[in-house]
Protein backbone atom coordinates (compact mmCIF):
# COMPACT_ATOMS: atom_id res chain seq x y z
CA UNK A 1 0.00 0.00 0.00
CA UNK A 2 1.52 3.39 -0.85
CA UNK A 3 1.76 5.87 1.75
CA UNK A 4 -1.08 8.14 -0.34
CA UNK A 5 -3.37 5.25 -0.46
CA UNK A 6 -2.21 4.74 3.10
CA UNK A 7 -3.41 8.43 4.15
CA UNK A 8 -6.77 8.47 2.21
CA UNK A 9 -7.53 5.00 3.94
CA UNK A 10 -7.02 7.09 7.59
CA UNK A 11 -9.11 10.11 6.48
CA UNK A 12 -12.43 8.55 5.76
CA UNK A 13 -11.81 5.43 8.73
CA UNK A 14 -11.27 8.58 11.03
CA UNK A 15 -8.02 7.54 12.47
CA UNK A 16 -7.48 8.93 16.14
CA UNK A 17 -3.90 9.82 15.20
CA UNK A 18 -4.61 12.43 12.53
CA UNK A 19 -5.80 14.94 14.93
CA UNK A 20 -2.22 15.12 15.65
CA UNK A 21 -1.59 17.14 12.12
CA UNK A 22 -5.11 18.92 13.20
CA UNK A 23 -2.62 22.92 13.91
CA UNK A 24 -1.35 21.99 10.94
CA UNK A 25 -4.59 21.86 9.30
CA UNK A 26 -5.28 25.12 11.17
CA UNK A 27 -2.91 26.94 9.58
CA UNK A 28 -3.54 25.31 6.40
CA UNK A 29 -6.98 26.46 6.56
CA UNK A 30 -5.66 30.13 7.59
CA UNK A 31 -3.40 30.01 4.25
CA UNK A 32 -6.28 29.06 2.05
CA UNK A 33 -8.58 31.92 3.08
CA UNK A 34 -5.80 34.58 2.78
CA UNK A 35 -5.03 33.33 -0.88
CA UNK A 36 -8.94 33.18 -1.48
CA UNK A 37 -9.42 36.85 -0.28
CA UNK A 38 -6.23 37.98 -2.15
CA UNK A 39 -7.53 36.72 -6.33
CA UNK A 40 -10.41 37.10 -5.86
CA UNK A 41 -9.76 40.38 -5.12
CA UNK A 42 -7.32 40.84 -7.72
CA UNK A 43 -9.19 38.83 -10.39
CA UNK A 44 -13.20 40.04 -9.74
CA UNK A 45 -12.74 42.73 -12.37
CA UNK A 46 -11.73 40.10 -14.67
CA UNK A 47 -14.69 39.13 -16.28
CA UNK A 48 -15.62 36.02 -19.05
CA UNK A 49 -17.61 36.83 -22.04
CA UNK A 50 -18.72 33.08 -22.05
CA UNK A 51 -19.98 31.77 -18.95
CA UNK A 52 -18.32 29.35 -16.96
CA UNK A 53 -19.34 26.51 -15.05
CA UNK A 54 -16.69 24.78 -13.10
CA UNK A 55 -17.68 20.78 -12.07
CA UNK A 56 -15.31 20.61 -8.68
CA UNK A 57 -15.28 18.91 -5.25
CA UNK A 58 -13.72 20.18 -1.91
CA UNK A 59 -12.01 16.78 -1.22
CA UNK A 60 -8.70 15.73 -2.01
CA UNK A 61 -9.02 12.43 -4.59
CA UNK A 62 -11.56 11.47 -6.24
CA UNK A 63 -15.03 12.06 -6.11
CA UNK A 64 -16.80 11.34 -9.64
CA UNK A 65 -16.01 14.86 -11.58
CA UNK A 66 -14.81 13.89 -15.13
CA UNK A 67 -17.73 11.17 -15.40
CA UNK A 68 -19.86 13.50 -14.62
CA UNK A 69 -18.71 16.60 -16.66
CA UNK A 70 -18.63 14.26 -19.79
CA UNK A 71 -22.42 13.07 -19.01
CA UNK A 72 -23.34 17.22 -18.86
CA UNK A 73 -21.22 17.62 -22.17
CA UNK A 74 -23.30 15.33 -24.29
CA UNK A 75 -26.35 16.69 -22.64
CA UNK A 76 -25.68 20.24 -23.22
CA UNK A 77 -24.46 19.47 -26.69
CA UNK A 78 -28.05 17.02 -27.48
CA UNK A 79 -29.70 20.79 -27.04
CA UNK A 80 -27.64 22.39 -29.84
CA UNK A 81 -25.17 24.28 -26.94
CA UNK A 82 -21.43 25.03 -28.11
CA UNK A 83 -19.63 23.88 -25.86
CA UNK A 84 -15.94 23.59 -25.09
CA UNK A 85 -13.82 22.22 -21.72
CA UNK A 86 -10.83 23.47 -20.06
CA UNK A 87 -8.17 21.50 -18.35
CA UNK A 88 -5.31 21.62 -15.90
CA UNK A 89 -3.83 18.37 -17.44
CA UNK A 90 -2.41 17.19 -14.31
CA UNK A 91 1.11 15.44 -15.12
CA UNK A 92 1.52 16.57 -18.47
CA UNK A 93 4.51 17.90 -20.19
CA UNK A 94 5.33 19.46 -22.86
CA UNK A 95 4.81 22.87 -24.14
CA UNK A 96 3.53 26.13 -21.80
CA UNK A 97 0.20 27.76 -22.31
CA UNK A 98 -3.44 26.36 -23.77
CA UNK A 99 -2.86 23.21 -25.73
CA UNK A 100 -5.44 21.61 -27.51
CA UNK A 101 -6.13 18.28 -26.63
CA UNK A 102 -7.57 15.43 -29.44
CA UNK A 103 -8.04 11.71 -29.00
CA UNK A 104 -4.81 11.75 -30.97
CA UNK A 105 -2.95 12.84 -28.30
CA UNK A 106 -0.45 11.50 -26.27
CA UNK A 107 -1.30 11.29 -22.87
CA UNK A 108 1.90 12.89 -21.77
CA UNK A 109 0.75 16.23 -23.81
CA UNK A 110 -2.56 15.87 -22.16
CA UNK A 111 -2.55 14.21 -19.01
CA UNK A 112 -5.28 11.37 -18.63
CA UNK A 113 -8.86 13.05 -17.77
CA UNK A 114 -8.58 15.51 -20.35
CA UNK A 115 -7.74 12.68 -22.83
CA UNK A 116 -10.64 10.77 -21.53
CA UNK A 117 -12.82 13.73 -22.13
CA UNK A 118 -11.55 14.44 -26.12
CA UNK A 119 -12.63 10.67 -26.67
CA UNK A 120 -15.30 10.80 -25.05
CA UNK A 121 -17.17 13.87 -26.41
CA UNK A 122 -17.33 15.68 -29.43
CA UNK A 123 -16.17 19.15 -28.30
CA UNK A 124 -12.93 21.17 -27.78
CA UNK A 125 -10.55 20.19 -24.48
CA UNK A 126 -8.11 22.90 -23.47
CA UNK A 127 -5.49 22.42 -20.92
CA UNK A 128 -3.23 24.85 -19.41
CA UNK A 129 -1.91 24.81 -15.55
CA UNK A 130 -3.56 28.32 -15.65
CA UNK A 131 -7.41 27.72 -16.64
CA UNK A 132 -7.97 31.58 -16.39
CA UNK A 133 -5.54 31.64 -19.72
CA UNK A 134 -6.81 28.52 -21.18
CA UNK A 135 -10.76 30.20 -21.28
CA UNK A 136 -9.10 33.43 -22.48
CA UNK A 137 -7.77 31.36 -25.33
CA UNK A 138 -11.08 29.74 -26.02
CA UNK A 139 -12.92 33.35 -25.77
CA UNK A 140 -10.71 34.29 -28.42
CA UNK A 141 -10.12 31.16 -30.43
CA UNK A 142 -13.95 30.01 -30.68
CA UNK A 143 -17.54 30.65 -30.73
CA UNK A 144 -18.91 29.03 -27.78
CA UNK A 145 -22.12 29.68 -25.09
CA UNK A 146 -20.61 27.72 -22.64
CA UNK A 147 -17.27 26.47 -20.94
CA UNK A 148 -17.10 24.13 -18.58
CA UNK A 149 -13.58 23.35 -16.43
CA UNK A 150 -13.04 20.06 -15.52
CA UNK A 151 -11.71 20.63 -11.63
CA UNK A 152 -10.82 23.99 -10.52
CA UNK A 153 -12.99 25.32 -8.01
CA UNK A 154 -9.80 26.23 -6.33
CA UNK A 155 -8.54 28.38 -8.92
CA UNK A 156 -9.42 31.74 -8.02
CA UNK A 157 -8.19 33.27 -10.79
CA UNK A 158 -10.44 31.88 -12.99
CA UNK A 159 -13.94 33.46 -12.77
CA UNK A 160 -17.51 31.30 -12.99
CA UNK A 161 -20.48 31.80 -13.04
CA UNK A 162 -21.85 28.57 -11.64
CA UNK A 163 -20.31 26.37 -9.42
CA UNK A 164 -21.10 22.44 -9.03
CA UNK A 165 -19.27 20.54 -6.42
CA UNK A 166 -19.28 16.93 -6.52
CA UNK A 167 -19.34 14.57 -3.67
CA UNK A 168 -18.50 10.87 -2.78
CA UNK A 169 -21.73 9.69 -0.82
CA UNK A 170 -20.50 6.81 0.14
CA UNK A 171 -17.17 8.18 1.78
CA UNK A 172 -18.66 12.10 2.50
CA UNK A 173 -16.12 14.14 3.50
CA UNK A 174 -14.42 11.90 5.83
CA UNK A 175 -13.00 13.53 9.35
CA UNK A 176 -14.25 16.64 8.11
CA UNK A 177 -10.76 18.37 8.42
CA UNK A 178 -8.35 19.70 5.98
CA UNK A 179 -5.53 18.89 4.63
CA UNK A 180 -3.09 16.97 5.88
CA UNK A 181 -5.28 15.74 9.11
CA UNK A 182 -8.18 15.51 6.76
CA UNK A 183 -9.17 15.26 2.86
CA UNK A 184 -10.77 18.54 2.37
CA UNK A 185 -9.15 21.26 0.42
CA UNK A 186 -11.82 24.37 1.78
CA UNK A 187 -13.78 23.69 4.66
CA UNK A 188 -17.18 22.27 4.84
CA UNK A 189 -18.57 25.40 5.13
CA UNK A 190 -17.20 26.22 1.59
CA UNK A 191 -20.62 24.39 -0.12
CA UNK A 192 -22.65 27.50 1.38
CA UNK A 193 -21.44 29.35 -1.35
CA UNK A 194 -21.77 27.30 -4.47
CA UNK A 195 -24.83 26.57 -6.84
CA UNK A 196 -25.26 22.78 -7.00
CA UNK A 197 -24.18 20.00 -4.95
CA UNK A 198 -23.33 16.74 -7.39
CA UNK A 199 -23.78 13.42 -5.18
CA UNK A 200 -23.36 9.93 -6.48
CA UNK A 201 -23.82 6.68 -4.27
CA UNK A 202 -25.59 8.36 -1.49
CA UNK A 203 -25.48 5.89 1.40
CA UNK A 204 -26.25 7.83 4.29
CA UNK A 205 -28.74 10.96 4.23
CA UNK A 206 -26.09 14.20 4.63
CA UNK A 207 -27.19 17.60 5.66
CA UNK A 208 -26.18 19.84 2.81
CA UNK A 209 -27.27 23.60 2.97
CA UNK A 210 -30.85 23.98 2.52
CA UNK A 211 -30.23 26.84 -0.39
CA UNK A 212 -27.92 24.94 -2.64
CA UNK A 213 -30.07 22.54 -5.05
CA UNK A 214 -28.85 18.96 -4.67
CA UNK A 215 -28.36 16.80 -8.10
CA UNK A 216 -28.20 13.25 -7.55
CA UNK A 217 -26.27 10.58 -9.89
CA UNK A 218 -25.12 7.12 -10.11
CA UNK A 219 -22.31 5.30 -12.18
CA UNK A 220 -23.64 2.90 -14.42
CA UNK A 221 -21.27 0.01 -15.81
CA UNK A 222 -21.35 -0.06 -20.24
CA UNK A 223 -18.88 -2.59 -21.45
CA UNK A 224 -15.71 -4.65 -20.56
CA UNK A 225 -13.05 -4.14 -23.38
CA UNK A 226 -10.41 -5.86 -23.91
CA UNK A 227 -7.40 -4.30 -24.76
CA UNK A 228 -5.40 -7.05 -26.55
CA UNK A 229 -8.42 -8.50 -28.94
CA UNK A 230 -10.73 -5.60 -28.87
CA UNK A 231 -13.03 -7.72 -27.60
CA UNK A 232 -16.61 -5.90 -26.00
CA UNK A 233 -18.43 -7.88 -23.19
CA UNK A 234 -21.55 -6.91 -21.41
CA UNK A 235 -21.52 -6.16 -18.36
CA UNK A 236 -24.03 -8.38 -17.15
CA UNK A 237 -22.73 -11.03 -18.97
CA UNK A 238 -18.88 -11.08 -17.62
CA UNK A 239 -16.97 -14.13 -19.66
CA UNK A 240 -13.91 -14.19 -17.72
CA UNK A 241 -13.16 -15.35 -14.01
CA UNK A 242 -14.96 -15.00 -11.23
CA UNK A 243 -12.33 -13.67 -8.80
CA UNK A 244 -10.67 -10.73 -10.72
CA UNK A 245 -7.73 -8.50 -10.47
CA UNK A 246 -8.46 -5.02 -9.92
CA UNK A 247 -5.81 -2.06 -10.88
CA UNK A 248 -6.74 1.41 -10.21
CA UNK A 249 -5.02 4.52 -10.09
CA UNK A 250 -7.22 6.59 -9.47
CA UNK A 251 -8.54 8.82 -6.39
CA UNK A 252 -11.42 6.38 -5.34
CA UNK A 253 -9.60 2.61 -6.24
CA UNK A 254 -12.25 1.29 -3.64
CA UNK A 255 -15.53 2.84 -5.83
CA UNK A 256 -14.04 0.82 -8.55
CA UNK A 257 -13.94 -2.27 -6.54
CA UNK A 258 -17.57 -2.10 -5.38
CA UNK A 259 -18.44 -1.35 -9.04
CA UNK A 260 -16.85 -4.56 -9.73
CA UNK A 261 -18.57 -6.25 -6.90
CA UNK A 262 -21.91 -5.18 -7.95
CA UNK A 263 -21.56 -7.38 -11.00
CA UNK A 264 -20.89 -10.31 -9.25
CA UNK A 265 -17.27 -10.48 -9.31
CA UNK A 266 -15.19 -11.01 -6.39
CA UNK A 267 -12.24 -8.49 -6.71
CA UNK A 268 -8.53 -8.39 -5.87
CA UNK A 269 -7.64 -5.09 -5.12
CA UNK A 270 -4.40 -3.46 -6.67
CA UNK A 271 -4.80 0.71 -5.95
CA UNK A 272 -2.32 3.13 -7.60
CA UNK A 273 -1.68 6.59 -6.68
CA UNK A 274 -3.85 8.56 -8.74
CA UNK A 275 -2.49 9.87 -12.37
CA UNK A 276 0.34 7.07 -12.00
CA UNK A 277 0.44 5.25 -15.30
CA UNK A 278 0.48 1.80 -15.02
CA UNK A 279 3.24 -0.40 -16.00
CA UNK A 280 3.59 -3.73 -17.59
CA UNK A 281 4.41 -4.86 -13.94
CA UNK A 282 2.01 -3.77 -12.50
CA UNK A 283 -0.82 -5.86 -14.32
CA UNK A 284 1.28 -9.07 -14.32
CA UNK A 285 -0.06 -11.82 -12.02
CA UNK A 286 0.39 -14.89 -13.72
CA UNK A 287 -2.41 -17.01 -11.84
CA UNK A 288 -4.44 -17.03 -14.89
CA UNK A 289 -6.59 -14.41 -13.08
CA UNK A 290 -8.29 -11.73 -15.18
CA UNK A 291 -7.08 -8.36 -15.05
CA UNK A 292 -9.23 -5.03 -15.05
CA UNK A 293 -8.73 -1.47 -15.08
CA UNK A 294 -10.43 1.40 -15.45
CA UNK A 295 -11.04 3.93 -18.22
CA UNK A 296 -8.93 6.33 -16.58
CA UNK A 297 -6.22 4.03 -16.81
CA UNK A 298 -6.74 2.55 -20.05
CA UNK A 299 -6.03 6.45 -21.76
CA UNK A 300 -2.26 5.86 -19.67
CA UNK A 301 -1.46 3.11 -21.04
CA UNK A 302 2.07 3.98 -22.72
CA UNK A 303 2.83 0.93 -24.52
CA UNK A 304 1.00 -1.69 -26.44
CA UNK A 305 -1.01 -4.51 -24.34
CA UNK A 306 0.28 -7.58 -25.94
CA UNK A 307 -2.20 -9.88 -23.20
CA UNK A 308 -5.72 -9.81 -22.17
CA UNK A 309 -6.36 -7.16 -20.31
CA UNK A 310 -10.46 -5.80 -19.37
CA UNK A 311 -11.51 -2.22 -19.16
CA UNK A 312 -14.76 -1.76 -17.90
CA UNK A 313 -15.97 1.86 -19.28
CA UNK A 314 -18.76 3.43 -17.30
CA UNK A 315 -21.13 6.30 -17.52
CA UNK A 316 -22.84 8.68 -14.73
CA UNK A 317 -26.11 8.70 -15.34
CA UNK A 318 -28.42 11.65 -14.58
CA UNK A 319 -31.69 13.10 -14.93
CA UNK A 320 -31.89 15.26 -18.07
CA UNK A 321 -33.43 17.72 -15.99
CA UNK A 322 -30.03 18.64 -14.68
CA UNK A 323 -28.58 20.23 -17.67
CA UNK A 324 -32.35 22.52 -18.00
CA UNK A 325 -31.77 23.14 -14.49
CA UNK A 326 -28.13 25.01 -15.47
CA UNK A 327 -29.48 26.91 -18.20
CA UNK A 328 -31.99 28.34 -16.09
CA UNK A 329 -29.35 29.10 -13.18
CA UNK A 330 -27.70 31.09 -16.33
CA UNK A 331 -30.56 32.37 -17.28
CA UNK A 332 -31.65 33.82 -13.93
CA UNK A 333 -28.32 35.16 -13.68
CA UNK A 334 -28.65 37.05 -17.14
CA UNK A 335 -25.83 35.44 -18.44
CA UNK A 336 -27.15 32.65 -21.04
CA UNK A 337 -30.22 32.73 -23.50
CA UNK A 338 -32.72 30.06 -24.14
CA UNK A 339 -31.37 27.14 -25.26
CA UNK A 340 -31.59 26.07 -28.45
CA UNK A 341 -33.05 22.78 -29.47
Amino acid sequence: MSFEHFLTTSWYRRSPWLYVLWPISTIFVILVEIRKAVLKCRFSMRKNSVPVIVIGNITVGGSGKTPLLISLVRELLRRGIRIAVVSRGYGRSGQKGPAEVTSKTPVYLSGDEPLLIAKSCECKVIVDSDRARAVNFLTNTGDYDLILSDDGLQHYSMNRDIEVVVVDGSRGFGNGLCIPAGPLREPIRRLRSVDFIAVNDEVEKKVYPPHVKVIHFFYKPVKFVNLFTGRVCDPNNWVGSKIVHAVAAIGAPERFKKSLERLGLHVILHPQNDHDCLTLGDLSFNDGLDVIITAKDAVKLEWKCNFDVWCLEIEAVLDASVADNLVTCLNKKGLFPVARR
